[in-house]
C-alpha cells in the first residue's frame, strides 16, 4: 500500500497532479463502491468516472483492494479528527462520556460506510490466500492512526488497557455492525429510533461496566 499523500505545498506540479489523481480514484471509489458493493465495482469504471483509463488506476494501485484499504485509511483518519474535536471540545469527564457516547451511535448513520466494511471483511473471509495479508493490512492501519494520544484524553475509568480495552472495542464494533445490518434487512424490526437506544445501552454495557 503506498504512502499517505505529504502536503499539496510540497510538491511540484506533476507530483499534484499525480496527488489529485490519486485523490479521484479514492473519491470515485467510495461513490461506486457504496453503489455497487466492493465485488461488484469495476475498475475500468472507477477511473473513467475521473476521466482516466484502466492503465492510470494500475499507475497508482496495484489492486482493488489496494484501492479499498487508501480509502479506509482516508476514512479512518477523518474519523479519527472528528473523535478528537469533539473530546477536545469538553473538559467535564462525564460531558465527555457523553461526547463519546453519542459519536458511536452515529457510526450507525453511516449505513454505506459500515455496509462495505462487512462486505469487504465477507470478501476476506471467502479468499483465504488474501485473508491474512488483508487483516495484516488493517492492523497496520490501526497501529498508525495513533490512538493511544486519543485514549488519554478519554475518561480515566474507560481508558482500560491493551487487550480488555481492545476487546471492548471490538465487542462495540461487532455489535453495531450486526445491528445496523438487522436495520437495513428489516426497518420494520428495528427502527432506526430502536437501532439508536440499543447502541447507547450497549455502549454502556460494554465501555462503562
Amino acid at each position: 500500500m503506498k504512502p499517505m499523500a505529504i502536503p499539496v505545498a510540497t510538491l511540484n506540479k506533476h507530483q499534484q497532479r499525480t496527488d489529485a489523481t490519486r485523490k479521484a480514484l479514492i473519491g470515485s471509489a467510495r461513490r461506486i463502491f457504496a453503489r455497487d458493493g466492493f465485488e461488484a465495482a469495476r475498475i475500468e469504471e472507477i477511473a473513467a468516472s475521473t476521466g482516466h483509463t484502466r492503465g492510470a488506476f494500475y499507475a497508482h494501485f496495484e489492486s482493488k483492494e489496494e484501492l479499498f484499504f487508501a480509502l479506509l485509511e482516508q476514512e479512518s483518519l477523518q474519523r479519527l479528527e472528528d473523535l478528537r474535536a469533539i473530546i477536545e471540545r469538553t473538559a467535564v469527564p462525564e460531558e465527555r462520556l457523553g461526547a463519546l457516547r453519542e459519536f458511536y451511535v452515529g457510526g450507525a448513520r453511516n449505513l454505506h460506510w459500515v455496509m462495505l466494511m462487512l462486505e469487504f471483511k465477507l470478501f476476506a473471509v471467502r479468499h483465504p490466500r488474501l485473508r491474512a495479508r488483508l487483516a495484516a493490512t488493517h492492523r497496520r492501519i490501526r497501529a498508525s492512526l495513533n490512538l493511544a494520544s486519543i485514549t488519554q484524553l478519554m475518561p480515566a475509568g474507560i481508558q482500560g488497557n491493551g487487550k480488555a480495552q481492545e476487546s471492548r472495542k471490538v465487542a462495540l464494533e461487532a455489535l453495531l455492525n450486526g445491528l445496523v445490518l438487522e436495520h437495513a434487512y428489516d426497518p420494520r424490526r428495528i427502527s432506526k429510533a430502536r437501532l439508536a437506544a440499543l447502541l447507547h445501552r450497549l455502549f454502556d454495557a460494554v465501555l462503562v461496566s
